[in-house]
């Protein structure tokens, strides 16, 4: 993959507590911010991205590129292939750049890891628009947790329960799982609201609603939703 010799000089980052040296500004690294109060004092303006692999019936493996935001907790699948040459990757990153710009939702730092996916030329569309490119530290997958998160979520509750026919397919319940994600998924750090659907307001008793399920990927995930 091309990594240096020393990681510590390719990473540039301290992120067992100390501060987050070559990726704030100025003033944030005399106050010594660490890795976890950078990322939550900037979390509406971050994006992270990651590749998945998952297998298929034929033994093929697929490489999926994902963002999540750390704000919102918005995931978007952005494409899967068998195969990640660097111009379609750089499509990809092409393709979500007009994805927030058409939403009106702005980034300011885009973190990944150091896979050889992301070449330089994946960075320099970020930074054309100037978005900062921040790459994780070698073997420090804890540097990107929402993301990593979000994967194993998808495998838990998806991909491991789920015969995958062909990438079509792939990509058939993969959409399901993201808006099931997004619209009905409750999150911790959303005060149990999903990332596209609030909570409800002014329910206080239950005695008057009843609750309904659906099923969606064939059964491998559930909704329940309040029925008046």
């Amino acid at each position: 993959m091309g990594i240096p010799a020393d990681p510590r000089r390719a990473c540039g980052t301290r992120h067992h507590g100390g501060a987050v040296h070559g990726l704030a500004d100025p003033q944030e690294r005399r106050d010594g911010l660490g890795w976890a109060e950078f990322l939550r004092s900037r979390a509406q303006g971050i994006l992270a991205l990651d590749f998945f692999t998952a297998d298929l019936l034929n033994g093929t493996k697929v490489y999926v590129l994902t963002v999540i935001g750390h704000g919102t907790r918005r995931i978007q699948i952005l494409g899967a292939t068998g195969h990640p040459v660097q111009s379609r990757v750089v499509q990809q990153a092409r393709n979500l750049l007009m994805d927030l710009e058409d939403a009106g939702t702005p980034a300011k730092f885009i973190l990944h890891d150091r896979d050889a996916s992301f070449t330089a030329t994946f960075d320099s569309v970020f930074q054309a628009a100037g978005i900062r490119v921040i790459r994780s530290a070698v073997q420090a997958p804890r540097m990107n947790s929402v993301m990593e998160r979000w994967i194993g979520s998808c495998r838990r509750e998806l991909l491991d329960r789920t015969l995958v026919w062909n990438q079509r397919h792939l990509m058939i319940v993969l959409r399901e799982y993201e808006d099931f994600y997004n619209t009905h998924r409750p999150h911790r750090t959303l005060n149990q609201a999903a990332p596209l659907r609030p909570l409800p307001e002014g329910v206080a008793d239950l005695d008057h609603f009843r609750v309904r399920r659906r099923d969606r990927a064939g059964g491998v995930i559930h909704e329940y939703r309040l029925v008046a």
